[in-house]
């Protein structure tokens, strides 16, 4: 159904040495991410991928966009803050990575309840993404079923997205995440549900951004989309949980949040995936 390699079916015990794997390939493959993301969330974005041991690089431009999109390990296209010129770098780069077989990840920020970004997302639905992580609402509305929430804001349960991630992934071939308490995560006809985390990390701008951008870092660094989506979504919620218990309140939160994710290697994801999966 793919133009991927999505695994079949897996003990968890072979999860969770592919997570180890994944993690320790983006240490040692330090992979080149192309971040076209919104204006709000370049900062953090930028030193969670650095914390990850992957290389972020912000080429965001139509003149360098698409140029660019075929010499980087993954692409991250999140519709934040869309306008003109950022839509056709956006395109122009999904276009190129598809082309040139660059993974690339589409975040589609507040899909749905707002047109000009619905319309772009939905063109870059033909350029068969990867990777597409949103919260649930963002994956329904993206789908054609239904619409969109507040803003990134979302109170639908990411079970209620599973149809839409099931039908986005067969029109891509790639993966789909459904972020939420616990993730959602369809490749073909395989979900995988992951717990953990942190309700910080919904009180910091840019959590989910941030994911994104890590997630296309794994997709960069390993072979198998699947195992590193999930190595993705566990590398964050190990990183909070540990954060949390180290911090106060939201500001503090966040150093440590970027701390722990420096410091989660294979070992921690091994050891950390039998107790999430749902």
């Amino acid at each position: 159904m793919s133009a991927f390699d999505l695994p079949a079916r897996a003990a968890d015990s072979d999860l969770s040495e592919a997570v180890a794997d994944a993690r320790a390939s983006v240490f040692g493959t330090a992979p080149l991410v192309q971040c076209l993301t919104n204006t709000v969330v370049t900062t953090i974005t930028a030193n969670v991928l650095l914390a990850a041991g992957a290389a972020p690089a912000m080429v965001d431009n139509a003149h360098e966009a698409a140029e660019f999109a075929r010499v980087a390990a993954a692409v991250l296209i999140n519709l934040g803050t869309p306008d003109d010129q950022r839509a056709e770098a956006m395109r122009a780069a999904a276009a190129s990575a598809t082309t040139a077989g660059t993974r690339w990840v589409l975040d589609p920020v507040a899909v749905g309840g707002l047109s000009f970004r619905t319309a772009l997302a939905r063109d870059l639905l033909d350029q068969r993404p990867t990777l597409i992580r949103g919260n649930a609402s963002e994956v329904i509305a993206l789908a054609g079923m239904g619409e969109g929430g507040r803003g990134v804001d979302t109170t639908v349960d990411p079970e209620a997205a599973e149809p839409a991630a099931r039908a986005l992934s067969s029109r891509t071939g790639g993966v789909v995440a459904v972020s939420g308490p616990t993730d959602v995560i369809v490749a073909g006809d395989r979900t995988l549900r992951l717990g953990g985390g942190s309700e910080m990390l919904t009180r910091t701008t840019g959590a989910g951004c941030a994911l994104g951008a890590l997630c296309a870092a794994y997709l960069g660094a390993t072979a198998d989309p699947l195992a590193g989506t999930l190595a993705a979504h566990l590398h964050v919620a190990l990183a909070a949980e540990e954060a949390e218990i180290r911090t106060a309140g939201p500001g503090s939160f966040v150093v440590a949040w970027v701390d722990a994710i420096s410091a989660t290697g294979p070992d921690e994801l091994a050891a950390g995936l039998l107790d999430r999966l749902a």
